[in-house]
């Protein structure tokens, strides 16, 4: 016999009960737990139902049920391929996003660099102080498990971690909601020791899976050092002889090649969240060495779910201010509101 919806919903809310509570499940438990709006009586008849077909069983008279090997089955395959399926689509999505992104960034910093004839950096949107949305733990063979890790901004990081003993599903779903339940939504700062404890704790014999994960789940939420830069017009500071001799030229050409410099006027100005306009800097003020005898204004774009980037163009100290703000607020506006529809 095919399983209805409405079966499947209602096995799926004593299954999830009894996970949570280790107690059995009756029918008006049911009645509350899901959005059917079903009577007790209604769900009794299907919890019979289900029951003759193998999926709940009772333990003993006049007791709620509880998941049979087959019932719990069903969920953990229903979850994985539903779970699956999810990641999936966001790699995809992720995939045609990133190539559209770049050709877009690499757009904007050639047409700034010639619509003001300095030179122009854009970096790729990162997120910062992000947060948690999703873990799903499946096994890869019976020494290795996979987690998959989604943060917001639906970036998805893979590990492989190890495990002592081979983990059946009932295993794996239970740290999954262990997991799931108490992290979702947290940044980092939030996942503290005192969590990380009480954590280990209800995982009991699989205490070393949750460390681990917990490590897998900092590693994919801090920001990303290894910033993606898109550079033009480099060539433009040699139209100002103030910047066109030898030494100048070269550190600022060596600026832009290796990128090393810029990666650090980007962290420095996506460290701080009140910057989120547009910035300044004349001279040392930038605190970068090969640009101090330059001017750098720089402004902070903001995409979905707290992706950030930052847009800066660098020219001599004789720049004409008026028109590098004007432009760079109407890009960072256009930016913003790209990807706010």
């Amino acid at each position: 016999m095919q399983l209805d919806d409405r079966k499947i919903k209602i096995l799926q809310a004593i299954i999830r009960n009894y996970l949570e509570t280790g107690e059995p499940v009756g029918s008006r438990t049911i009645s509350k737990y899901t959005d059917l709006n079903l009577s007790s009586a209604t769900i009794r008849n299907e919890m019979a139902d289900l029951e003759e077909l193998g999926y709940i069983v009772q333990p003993h008279t006049s007791a709620g049920r509880i998941p049979s090997d087959k019932g719990y089955r069903l969920y953990v395959d229903r979850l994985m391929i539903d779970k699956e399926r999810e990641v999936e689509e966001m790699k995809e999505l992720l995939l045609e996003k990133e190539e559209k992104m770049e050709n877009l960034l690499k757009q904007v910093a050639k047409t700034l660099a010639v619509n003001t004839n300095y030179a122009t950096m854009i970096s790729a949107p990162t997120l910062h102080h992000n947060k948690l949305k999703f873990i799903q733990l499946s096994r890869v063979d019976a020494d290795q498990i996979l987690a998959v890790i989604v943060v917001e901004g639906n970036v998805i990081k893979n590990n492989i971690l190890s495990v002592s003993e081979e983990l059946n599903d009932e295993t794996l779903l239970k740290l999954n909601l262990l997991l799931n339940t108490n992290l979702n939504g947290l940044s980092i700062e939030e996942i503290n020791l005192g969590m990380i404890a009480a954590l280990k704790q209800q995982a009991g014999i699989h205490s070393q899976i949750v460390s681990d994960v917990i490590d897998a789940v900092a590693e994919a939420i801090k920001a990303d050092d290894d910033l993606e830069i898109y550079t033009s017009g480099a060539k433009n500071i040699f139209k100002y002889p103030e910047l066109a001799d030898n030494q100048k030229a070269s550190e600022l050409i060596t600026a832009f090649e290796e990128k090393q410099v810029l990666n650090e006027l980007v962290q420095e100005t996506l460290a701080d969240e009140e910057k989120t306009g547009i910035q300044v800097y004349i001279g040392e003020e930038a605190k970068l060495q090969s640009m101090k005898d330059c001017s750098v204004v720089t402004a902070t774009y903001e995409l979905e779910e707290g992706m950030r980037g930052t847009i800066g163009i660098i020219g001599p100290k004789r720049m004409d201010y008026e028109k590098v703000v004007g432009t760079l607020k109407n890009l960072k506006q256009q930016l913003d509101d790209l990807y706010k529809k």
